[in-house]
Order: structure tokens, then sequence, then C-alpha cells
């Protein structure tokens, strides 16, 4: 029994010292938007493995330092993960050497990074451009994974048949609590995230425990002469591709974008003429609005009568710069056309389009700003353009690979160095502070879909009145209750509909995001003058 009691404690400590360390220097750093990532140190295989990787994408700037890294987090965490098993092995089952159980976590360590990577390298993505499908997208692998992963790590003939439905239910709890504790790992004081994140790690260790036993004793395994984990890996790797095809039809613009405000007439107590700008991958027949007060925005600008032209969705790809000088030549036409103010209503790209705009002509005919499914805090991460060093260049170099291979089956090529997401990343501490600020003359409210809440870190995370969604990212904007607060806006009526839910729901989201790369570590962000809201937890301030 003391042996027993002993071994307890010295896996609990095992378990528990790394979380409280990543911690303590998270704390020391006050880089707030990272604490929710401490409690995965010794948590059950994959999911300590995607920590690594999600540290190493980010911060890295060279092909040495990322090799480096690559050896180090191998290293590391195969002999962690040796000495968690050794300790949570059964007491009256016969343990392998730890010596086969170093080589065999060893082995089980550099295969989870081949197979994390590339969920890893879209967990970057999505810290980029701030959409919840990316994250999505790149949790639910690890669920699958999982079960696979931890017998590799105890067993010698891990690949064959299914685990048992103890192994999915132990490593699905793991989820669970890694979950739960980024949550509260986020949302108390500072220092407190410490303790937390030990007590995180002991719970880490007791499924290590669960995880082991269930792995070594699964009693009738099915499928046992069928290699079901090297099936289930290459499923894996290859939906990896398929999840980027999947985010791009998702989180694009709708084909045919016609909102209510294009297709009826304003009321008379709306008092501005008005832009309507649609999202990433949208495309314009050339239709004209229902009300001559309203026009959509043409991302290939106007026809020499001054009308919006046609556009396709490549047009979308251009940089945000590039499109809001054509909507500063929109806006100066249809205000001098109709006399009235302006008025911008835009989702997604649209509305970093207009949000653009406001920062680069603030001084302008625009009096009211309707931002649908802006991106939460984007520009959290960074990779340089190729044939570039750079913070996070090999996360690039992943991402293209993706891409190239998502591409063959996409009706619209999408790259991860199109000029649209070159100029976030080029701007992130402008898109990353103040996308949701406040701009002087201009009344703005953004409609947030409640899924957005995962989106950006714990912390502050708009200074304008927002309505939040109970909806997905790109939301049908012609929703009754939604058309209803745009037209009260516009008409000058104050609107705002929060959620109590929306900071748990950030809270929930902080387990699972890339880390932030500090601003005055890159180059092309570090003359900037804007304070990191990843440090400071506040947004829209001066450094």
């Amino acid at each position: 029994m003391d042996r027993t009691r002993r071994r307890t404690r010295r896996l609990l400590a095992l378990a528990a010292v790394p979380p409280a360390l990543e911690a303590a220097v998270i704390a020391l750093l006050t880089f707030h938007s990272a604490r929710g990532l401490s409690p995965q140190v010794t948590a059950v295989w994959p999911y300590d493995s995607y920590h690594d990787m999600r540290w190493l994408l980010v911060y890295h700037n060279s092909w040495t330092t990322f090799l480096l890294g690559l050896l180090a987090i191998t290293l590391v965490r195969g002999m962690l993960s040796a000495g968690l098993t050794a300790l949570a092995w059964p007491e009256h089952t016969p343990r392998p050497s730890f010596r086969w159980l170093a080589r065999r976590n060893l082995e089980v360590a550099a295969l989870a990074i081949v197979i994390i990577s590339p969920w890893a390298a879209l967990a970057v993505a999505y810290s980029a451009l701030a959409l919840s499908w990316y994250l999505l997208a790149s949790l639910l692998p690890m669920l699958v994974l999982a079960p696979f992963l931890v017998r590799g790590g105890v067993v010698d003939r891990w690949w064959r048949g299914l685990p048992s439905l103890a192994l999915f239910g132990w490593s699905l709890l793991n989820f669970v609590v890694l979950t739960v504790a980024g949550g509260l790992a986020s949302a108390v004081p500072l220092w407190w995230s410490v303790p937390v994140a030990a007590a995180a790690g002991m719970a880490n260790g007791l499924l290590w425990r669960r995880t082991v036993a269930a792995a070594v004793s699964p009693g009738r395994v099915r499928l046992a002469r069928l290699p079901v984990a090297p099936l289930a890996i290459v499923v894996i790797m290859a939906s990896s591709v398929a999840a980027q095809s999947l985010v791009g039809l998702t989180a694009g613009g709708p084909t045919d974008w016609r909102i209510p405000v294009l297709t009826e007439r304003l009321p008379d107590r709306v008092p501005h003429a008005v832009i309507a700008l649609a999202g990433h991958d949208s495309n314009y027949d050339g239709r004209p609005a229902v009300d001559p007060r309203v026009q959509r925005f043409s991302y290939r600008g106007l026809d020499d009568q001054q009308r919006p032209l046609p556009y396709e969705p490549e047009d979308t790809h251009q940089s945000l710069g590039a499109s809001a000088a054509l909507l500063a030549t929109q806006i100066d036409a249809l205000h001098k056309r109709t006399g009235r103010p302006i008025a911008l209503l835009g989702e997604s790209e649209g509305a970093m389009v207009a949000r653009t705009y406001l920062e680069k002509w603030p001084m302008s005919s625009v009096t009211a700003a309707v931002m649908f499914s802006p991106l939460g805090r984007p520009g959290r991460v960074y990779y340089p353009p190729p044939g570039y060093s750079g913070w996070g260049m090999v996360a690039g170099w992943e991402l293209r690979v993706i891409a190239t291979l998502a591409n063959t089956t996409k009706k619209v090529d999408s790259e991860p160095d199109e000029p649209f997401i070159r100029s976030v990343l080029a701007d992130a501490p402008f898109y990353r502070n103040r996308t949701l600020c406040p701009v002087a003359g201009v009344r703005m409210i953004a409609f947030l879909p409640l899924v957005t809440a995962v989106e950006a870190p714990p912390g502050e995370f708009a200074r304008i009145p927002t309505v939040q969604v109970p909806a997905l990212h790109g939301f049908p904007v012609g929703q009754e209750r939604v058309r209803r607060s745009v037209i009260n806006f516009l008409a000058g009526e104050p609107v705002e509909r929060p959620l109590r839910e929306y900071q748990f729901i950030q809270w929930l989201g902080a387990a699972w995001q890339a880390p932030t790369l500090a601003l005055t570590l890159n180059p092309v962000w570090s003359a900037g003058r804007e304070a990191d809201p990843a440090f400071t937890g506040d947004i829209c301030e001066a450094r």
C-alpha cells in the first residue's frame, strides 16, 4: 500500500510540475492570451503534442531554430511520456523495462509530431484570420487519434484492432478536463493560473493511470487482425486537406449575396445612402439594388457611369488596402450623387474593408458602419512570404502544401499568400488591436455570431456596441431580428444585445488556440504604435 501511494504521489508530481512551470513563466511575462495552454503540458496523447507543435510553429524564425526545437520537443515529450507511463502502470501487471518504454514513447512522439503538424498549422491559420472553422477542423482529429496514440506508448502491437471504448472515453474526458482547465486558467487572476495548471496536471496524471490501464488490459479487441491505426492515421492526414477545402466553402461569402437592404427599399426614417460589402469569395452580377440610395460594393471598382462593376470571387482576394481605395472612390461617387451621409454595411472581409477605410480615411462622408461577422482579433501569428525567413516560416510552408492539394478540389483557388491574407498579416498590430474600436464621428455596431467567442483569446474584444447572434460565421444577415436591428441602427436608434454566455465561451476556447506572436518580436510589426492585447488584455490601446 505504501509503495502504491509513493508511486501515486510521484505520478501526480511529475504530471503537475511541468504545467505549473509553464504557467509561472506565462504569468511572469503577463502573457494573458496564452494562459489556457499550460494544462496541456502533461496531457495524454495527442493533446500534449498538439500543445508542443502550436508553440513551435509560431515561435521559430528559421529552419535551424525549427529543427532544433523539433528535436527538443521530441526528446522531452518522449521521455516525459515514458515517465508518466511507467508511474501510471497498473500495480499488479508486469511492466516492460523503462528502456523499452522510453524507446517506444520517443517513437510515438516522433509519429505524433508528423500526424499533428498539419492540424497545428491549421490552428496557426485560424489565429491569422480568426476563423472558427479552422479551429473546429483542427480539433476533431485530436479526438479520433487520442485512443490510438495512447495505446502506442504502452503496448507492442498497438496498430492492430480498435481501441476499447474505455480508451475512447478516458481520452474524451481528458479533452473536457483540458478545455475546462484552460478556461479556468484564463478566467482567474493572473498568478492563480499557476495552481490551476498544477491541479489540471494532477488530473492529467490520474487520467494517465486510467488510460494506461485501459490500454494494458483492453478486454476483447475488435478487428484484432486489421491495421486499424495506420488506416486511421492515413485518413486523418488526408482529411487535413479536405478540411481546408471545407473551410473555404463554409467561411467564404455566399455566391449570391442578396441581403434585405439590397432587395427592399429603405424606410424614410433612414437618412443614409448605403454601400453593402460582401465577404471573401463572393461574386456580383451587376444587378442594382431596389433602392437607388443603396449600392453593392464592387471589388473591381466603378464603370464610366459610376456604377459598381460585376466581379468574380478571385477579385475579393486583393489586399484590404486596395479594396479600401476602391471603396473610397465609390463612397465619394455615391455621396456626390445622393447628397446623403454614407453608411457602410460589411460582412466578414467586407467588414474588414470598411474598417480599413475608416482608419485610412478618417475625414469622410461616412457617418455609420455596420459590421457582420468581422474577424475577431486577426493577425495573432505570422509567416513570411515565400523566399523569406521570419517567424512562423515552416507553418507558412505547411499551409502552402495543404492549400495546393486542397485547390485541386475547389472551384476558386485559395492561397495562404493571397494579397488579402498578406495584408492582414502585414498590418496585424492594427487589426489585432483596433478592429472593434470606435472611430470619431462614426456610429458603429458589430453583429457577432456566437461562435466568434472562440475566435479571440479571452479579454476585452469590443469597445463599440455589439449584437451577439446564436449563429456561425457568415450567418444569414436576412434574419428578421437582424434586419430590424440594422434598420433601427441606421435610423439612429440605440441597438445593443450582448449575450452573457459570450465571455464564458471565450474562456472555453482558450485552451485550443495557437499562442499569439508578441508584436515586439516581429521586425515587420515592432515599429508600430499599437499595444499588444495578448499581454495587456485590453484593445484600442497605444504602446
